[in-house]
């Protein structure tokens, strides 16, 4: 998928077998006597410089190597077959890797979805060349976010910093493991804060990356960003460049959004995504003249969702929401951003201004199903029509040759069960629509209310559509 002439490039890495090696120790949880000796570094430095020593020799150790594996089939194609009979069909070993970033002494380590999904087995590899089974906590698509554990005790680890707090032009290294070359420290500053786009398998959309300059590349995925202190202030994701490697531009997970995320992992199993319950978009030049704005930046209100947060507040389309709990946002990304670090059932402030006037109102946020109760696996936002939905993962996309559509996992009683659609189908559209990801299906069908059509695949392969009277 083109984006600005390039393409978005997630790098974990996938190949057939094969074994690394990889490093990772020593603790770093004396933020003081870091600090201390930072600064004392900094001091032995000529003007003008900085010393990363410091910084890169305490996060190294806490960077781990991810390795994962999985059986993957080829796709049905009885050309291929009649030539190479069944050793064409036969499922292969496939081997994938990344990096990860403990972050308690007890054995939690974070890494991106993306490395994680379809793997049958997860390996995480220290620096004293020990290797790991992995548990997989808790992995959520919407922020490439996964969680996983192992069984050791009084490992280093990388603290959390404040990604908040990062300014354009800040200095940061990225620490991971390009290919293959395990324990490698890049350095670059902070290029932009707030880079929101949709990645290219379109699963999920990460709404408000750290972008700057430090190189990454393929195996890169799941590494730690930190600051001069050694700080963890991002997880590194994706890169933009015409070839797949790197060319000046990285972007890395806020560690904001992911503190909440592994939070709610650890806590509950599945994320609690919060919601106000409106359709937005960035305000442009003309909104700004008939909204006689002094400046052209807000939040736009395209719509307000029925039985939500703003609703209930008192927002209204074409309002222009400045600030979010007394924190201006100037952007839907930095809007979403600070929403995503709150969970269903949170108290806030939104500041808007209508006809001029600029409002403040306090609201309280729901989850997907329109309450402010816990989401736990099972329910809440996957469950649409009585099924319950997962975003097609790589491996199965490649086995449908599709690049979008949700599977379905369960059927309950609703609307999906008693059409007689199988376990396992593939929805790829929903009134005409691409679905991508299961709150597509839901939007898409208007909140549950208007379903005329829906296309997608049998699991055996077939195509199947459903038609519906007006």
């Amino acid at each position: 998928m083109g984006l600005l002439g390039a393409s978005i490039a997630l790098f974990a890495y996938t190949k057939i077998i094969g074994k690394p090696s990889v490093a990772v120790s020593r603790d770093s949880s004396k933020v003081e006597v870091q600090d201390a000796k930072a600064f004392l570094t900094s001091l032995q430095m000529q003007e003008g410089q900085i010393d990363f020593t410091y910084a890169a020799e305490q996060t190294v150790h806490g960077v781990v190597h991810v390795h994962t594996k999985a059986m993957m089939g080829q796709p049905d194609n009885p050309i291929m077959e009649w030539f190479y009979g069944d050793r064409y069909s036969r499922p292969r070993e496939v081997s994938g890797y990344g990096s990860g970033v403990i972050i308690s002494n007890d054995g939690f380590i974070i890494t991106n979805n993306h490395v994680v999904e379809n793997a049958e087995t997860v390996d995480v590899t220290l620096n004293d060349n020990r290797t790991f089974t992995a548990q997989v906590i808790g992995r959520d698509p919407g922020s490439d976010i996964a969680l996983l554990k192992i069984k050791a005790e009084n490992l280093p680890y990388i603290k959390y910093g404040d990604s908040d707090q990062l300014r354009l032009g800040e200095w940061v290294l990225a620490v991971g493991n390009p290919f293959n070359l395990t324990s490698t420290v890049t350095a670059g500053i902070v290029s932009a804060k707030g880079r929101s786009f949709t990645l290219p398998d379109g699963t999920y959309r990460i709404e408000s990356f750290i972008q700057t300059d430090a190189a990454l590349n393929v195996g890169n995925s799941g590494g730690a960003l930190v600051n001069t202190k050694g700080l963890l202030v991002g997880i590194t994701s994706a890169i933009i460049s015409p070839n797949g490697a790197y060319a000046g531009n990285s972007f890395a997970i806020p560690v904001s959004i992911v503190k909440k995320v592994v939070d709610d992992l650890r806590e509950f199993g599945q994320v609690q995504r919060a919601l106000i319950g409106v359709n937005i978009r960035d305000v442009v030049s003309d909104d700004a003249d008939k909204q006689k704005l002094s400046e052209v930046k807000g939040v736009l209100v395209t719509g307000i969702i029925e039985g939500g947060s703003a609703e209930a507040a008192g927002l209204k389309e074409n309002d222009v929401i400045i600030k979010f709990d007394g924190l201006d946002v100037s952007t839907t990304s930095e809007l979403q951003e600070q929403v995503g670090k709150r969970r269903p059932g949170d108290k806030a402030t939104v500041t808007y201004l209508r006809n001029g006037k600029e409002t403040t109102v306090p609201i309280v946020m729901k989850n997907v199903a329109g309450n402010t109760s816990v989401v736990t696996a099972g329910m809440g936002g996957d469950i649409v029509y009585g099924a319950k939905l997962e975003s097609l993962g790589s491996t199965e996309k490649r086995s449908y040759n599709v690049d979008y559509g949700v599977k379905v996992l369960e059927l309950n009683a609703g609307k999906f069960k008693d059409i007689g659609m199988p376990r396992g189908y593939i929805i790829l559209s929903i009134n005409g629509k691409k679905v991508k990801s299961p709150s597509d299906v839901r939007q898409f069908s208007n909140n549950e209310s208007n379903l005329k059509s829906i296309g997608g695949i049998q699991p055996d392969g077939g195509i199947l559509n459903y038609q519906f009277g007006n």
